[in-house]
């Protein structure tokens, strides 16, 4: 089973003939996509990388992850939007709640070089002093103002506990081929380097090294990732009908919503993993449709808990908002509630329940309450969180911005 969209909780406000009147459209736009034609078409290289990624590569890839988790307790990646959000939101997802506080078979990847905070870095000092770590930077030019002091900050104090050969050998740099500050540095001090390609922009990087080196230094597969990934995309090229495929159905629902005047678009997930998947999400969409005073602007919510803030405003705020729901079916986990003797919470009619079935109770009658307070809902379900359908989805959240704005 693949992820699929539901638009039933849209058609109070939109018809199904309104979102099958963009489908001609829709499938101009796949097309020039897919073949590289058109506005902006030298960066899109990404929609071909799950295909053209071969076996050497993806070798050189692991081998450098593993020589980097073979020294090391962290591995700090430095590097902003683009460079760095991508390959959090797969590792987060994946990744134990709690890495941070259990021992692991691999590194923990943390981040640095994503603000220009002083007590973060002073504070990230403080934990390197006392770690085994290793780094790995990504920045196509090198002179972007927060990844550069981070990466100044951090191969100073590398370089001051290690030894400067030894420290050599402890950094990756993910860059330009040939240019930049960042590749002028890698050539002289001689680090492991792995290429940006030119025609990838960085929100689209999850599928190069600037991705797929930290999430394999993580300890994650990234062969099953890049399967959900080359799956989906031969899914998408290959099926020609708007209902049966999810990237023209999504495109094509908030096109349609956009033209009703719902402006705002609001990704919700039930699962607090998924956060930097929302945030990922935001990027790719406000930097794509964030032109020409057009475009949706993305924000993004975690249920249940923003119920307790942000629900209000959802359920009787503006009515220039809808939402898309990012809904897993199964959970890696069974965690049942137990009976109470004494039920002073009342709350024994959930006793025996698997907690995600609570979750999902909420999941429904929120999202009946949000499209009966006038706001539509699309749900994309995911079977469960893995690298495959992970694969699958950061591939086709970047093909569903196929929005038309006329």
């Amino acid at each position: 089973m693949n992820i699929s969209i539901d638009l039933k909780y849209t058609y109070g406000f939109i018809s199904i003939d309104e979102i099958n009147a963009f489908e001609d459209e829709i499938k101009l736009h796949l097309k020039s996509l897919t073949e590289k034609t058109g506005k902006g078409n030298d960066f899109l290289g990404w929609v071909d990388l799950p295909e053209e990624l071969d076996g050497d590569f993806l070798d050189s890839v692991k081998k450098s992850a593993e020589k980097l988790a073979s020294n090391s307790e962290i591995v700090v990646v430095i590097g902003i939007g683009g460079s760095y959000l991508g390959a959090r939101a797969v590792i987060d997802a994946l990744n134990h709640q709690f890495a941070s506080i259990l021992p692991g078979n691999s590194p923990l990847v943390i981040y640095a070089g994503q603000n220009i905070a002083e007590d973060y870095l002073t504070q990230l000092l403080d934990v390197l002093d006392k770690k085994e770590y290793s780094i790995i930077v990504i920045s196509k030019s090198g002179t972007t103002t927060e990844p550069a002091i981070a990466f100044r900050i951090l191969k100073n104090q590398l370089e001051n506990k290690y030894g400067k050969e030894e420290a050599v050998s402890r950094i990756v740099a993910i860059t330009d081929k040939e240019k930049g500050a960042l590749k002028e540095v890698a050539n002289k001090e001689g680090y492991d380097t792995f290429i940006v390609p030119d025609d990838v922009g960085g929100r689209y990087s999850v599928l190069t090294p600037v991705g797929l080196l930290p999430i394999a230094t993580a300890g994650f597969d990234i062969d099953e990732l890049l399967r959900g990934a080359r799956e989906m995309r031969e899914h998408i090229l290959n099926e020609s009908d708007l209902e049966k495929n999810p990237v023209m159905l999504y495109a094509a629902a908030r096109n349609a919503l956009y033209r009703k005047g719902k402006t705002i678009e609001i990704m919700v997930s039930y699962l607090p993993n998924l956060y930097y998947i929302t945030e990922w999400w935001k990027q790719l969409y406000g930097e794509s449709e964030g032109k020409e005073n057009k475009g949706i602007f993305p924000a993004g919510v975690g249920f249940t808990t923003d119920l307790h803030s942000m629900g209000q405003y959802i359920q009787e705020g503006l009515r220039n908002i809808f939402e898309t729901v990012i809904s897993v079916e199964n959970t890696r986990h069974s965690l049942l509630i137990p009976e109470d003797e004494g039920n002073a919470d009342k709350l024994n009619y959930l006793a025996g329940r698997n907690i995600d079935q609570v979750n999902k109770m909420a999941e429904l009658g929120t999202l009946i309450a949000h499209v009966d307070g006038g706001v539509p809902n699309i749900r994309i379900s995911i079977p469960e969180i893995n690298e495959y359908y992970l694969g699958q989805l950061i591939y086709h959240l970047p093909e569903g911005n196929l929005t038309l704005f006329q």
